[in-house]
């Protein structure tokens, strides 16, 4: 359980050495890889707890990309490294013991992996009754899709969102980041999180499952209540929001920028702040219905305009009005921009591998425990012996295990 913090003059818990003291005194065995797992043990490290990443002694099929490369790096710091073969005896026999020290296990092996290699959560809550056991995999651990492999862009294609996404008419389009992997490791950790909460009051674990197909079928949200209630299967929309016209991408002098004109007062607001008053008594443009069904004339009308000026003189116009808009950037620019920078999105580290170097932060600011990257991710197998001598391992047994191979 978490341990009682201390408070600094300043109001916030002291921490001078973890990530955070929100979640201090929680354990975490991490046996994630590549991208849905490791997004949610993220969660967990960066708000304090005791993270223990579980890898083979050799990683030849590295899944999660090369240790140093910026993926691995971003997914895997403020954690711990335990090397163990979970095939060979001694390794099975150490992790056992270990899940019985933790509050919290996540991984996301293919649904039958666990179950052969006896860590599932039948299996370990035997003795360890207050066990959080959460599973990710691609597509639930049970049902007639069970055992395919999963993989975010299947999922993507097989939830729907690359039906939705890119120009009509271009063919099916992938979004640019892992939609279904990030989406089903933040509900896991959200899972988590719920289970904890109850765990509290009924003193028991469960097992907490989604999965790659279940994160994004949710994530179309009111794309799918489209279809649910109206029956209305929704399609693509380009850069055009599907219902609220006019929002999208329109040209400037300069660039591209983005408007969102939602509901009739702020379509009020922008007929005039266009000088463009005739708009609202125009049949095609009068009513939220119309605009969407004449939205390619509407959107020539906006861009004959929004192109006589600048991206940064029409979002001052807008902004001044109360109208949303805002430039279209690239990564670079993304960082650059000093609202990023004052909420502290890019945080510093030293790594391991590449020296001084900057890992994106939490997007979730706390009053009284908020998250830093106290640690970068660790070398394979770097605090195995650490963390076998906690469990009561003597110097010979672990110098006996590393040469039979077990870690």
């Amino acid at each position: 359980m978490a341990q009682p913090a201390q408070y600094a003059s300043d109001g916030h818990e002291k921490d001078e050495t973890g990530a955070s003291a929100a979640l201090r005194g929680l354990r975490v065995l991490d046996l994630t890889r590549v991208r849905s797992g490791p997004t949610c043990v993220r969660q967990l490290a960066d708000w304090g707890a005791d993270v223990i990443k579980i890898e083979a002694p050799v990683d030849t099929a590295q899944f999660g990309g090369p240790r140093s490369g910026p993926d691995f790096q971003n997914l895997h710091r403020n954690k711990r490294s335990l090397s163990l073969d979970l095939k060979s005896a001694e390794g099975l026999a150490a992790f056992r013991k270990l899940a019985d020290t933790a509050d919290i296990i996540v991984e996301n092996f293919r649904p039958g992996v666990k179950k052969r290699l006896g860590i599932d959560y039948d299996t370990l809550s035997l003795s360890n009754a207050g066990l959080i056991y959460a599973s990710i995999s691609g597509f639930g651990q049970d049902g007639p899709l069970a055992d395919r492999p999963g993989f975010d862009q299947i999922a993507q294609g097989m939830g729907g969102l690359m039906s939705i996404t890119g120009a009509p008419g271009n063919g099916p389009m992938r979004v640019g980041i892992p939609m279904a992997d990030l989406c089903a490791g933040l509900f896991a950790a959200q899972g988590i999180l719920i289970a904890l909460f109850e765990r509290a009051t009924s003193g028991r674990g469960q097992w907490v499952q989604t999965s790659l197909l279940q994160a994004q079928v949710f994530m179309l949200d009111f794309q799918a209540a489209r279809f649910l209630m109206d029956g209305d299967v929704p399609k693509q929309a380009g850069n055009n929001h599907p219902t609220s016209i006019p929002t999208g991408v329109f040209k400037t002098s300069d660039g591209h920028m983005n408007i969102a004109v939602t509901g009739n007062n702020i379509w009020s607001r922008f007929a005039a702040v266009m000088g463009r008053d005739d708009w609202l008594t125009d049949d095609r443009y009068a009513t939220a219905p119309a605009r969407s069904e004449h939205r390619d004339a509407l959107g020539a009308e906006i861009e004959a305009i929004t192109a006589t000026d600048t991206t940064e003189a029409w979002i001052t116009v807008f902004t001044d009005a109360g109208i949303p808009a805002g430039e279209i950037n690239d990564i670079g620019q993304v960082f650059a921009n000093p609202q990023v920078q004052h909420l502290g999105l890019a945080q510093p580290v030293t790594s391991q591998e590449r020296g001084d170097t900057q890992l994106v932060g939490q997007p979730i600011l706390m009053s009284r425990t908020p998250s830093r990257i106290a640690t970068p991710p660790p070398l394979l197998g770097q605090h195995s012996a650490e963390i076998l001598t906690e469990l009561g391992y003597s110097g010979a047994d672990i110098a006996a295990m590393k040469s039979s191979g077990a870690i």
